[in-house]
């Protein structure tokens, strides 16, 4: 349903994304999808076709191309998550944001409001790109490393979702970012830390139809 392109960040980077475009007819509006630390696997490509389905034009980037593994893809045993953890270190943070601004600024220049979602190391990306770039809005799927960055002022509505259970966000951090961002839709769900990838043996349905019903109902009002 896809395909890939080319995008290049305010400092010349160049980095692969995959883009699917909104079915249907004109886009509701633009989505930038942020990576687990798994790169923009098959299961991220089918988020993206899945949400240009419901009519939103998505591009994910290939954050990953800032690291020493260029086109890197990884599955989800072990091995694969200590990959992901030691490539997610090699560049910074304020870099992985320029690279999400080029995902950005493709789909503003096609006349789209745009927001971000995003999912485990993702989340913070999101939560990151709703407070430091120009978009509408912003979904975080259980953001692991907020807590830094928590006291970051939003510049767009912002909808999150964690995990009762996960063993990587604590409760007592939920509430500190609710504590930190009022304003924000916070959704606590009786599941673990990965509920929406249903690739993981950490997938539970109910926990990601609720999610991604809320989702949609989240960019339907504040994007288009």
């Amino acid at each position: 349903m896809g395909r890939t392109l080319t995008l290049t960040a305010a400092d010349g980077h160049s980095l692969g994304a995959y883009r699917a475009d909104a079915s249907g007819g004109a886009a509701r509006g633009g989505l930038v999808v942020l990576q687990e630390i798994f790169g923009v696997n098959l299961h991220l490509r089918e988020v993206c076709d899945s949400f240009a389905a419901d009519g939103f034009t998505c591009i994910a980037p290939a954050l990953y191309d800032r690291s020493s593994q260029r086109n890197c893809e990884l599955g989800y045993e072990a091995s694969d998550m200590a990959t992901g953890r030691k490539l997610r270190e090699e560049f910074s943070w304020d870099d992985t944001v320029k690279d999400v601004a080029a995902a950005v600024a493709v789909l503003a220049g096609e006349g789209l409001e745009v927001g971000t979602v995003g999912y485990c190391w993702g989340g913070t990306i999101s939560f990151l790109a709703g407070t430091r770039l120009d978009v509408r809005a912003a979904v975080v799927y259980y953001g692991g490393q907020i807590i830094p960055c928590k006291d970051e002022k939003a510049r767009c509505p912002m909808l999150m979702h964690f995990g009762e259970h996960d063993a990587g966000i604590p409760l007592s951090d939920v509430e500190q970012i609710r504590a930190a961002h009022p304003e924000a839709a916070v959704h606590v769900y009786d599941a673990g830390h990965g509920f929406n990838c249903d690739r993981r043996g950490s997938y539970d349905e109910a926990a990601a139809r609720l999610a991604r019903r809320r989702t949609l109902d989240f960019f339907n009002a504040h994007l288009g």
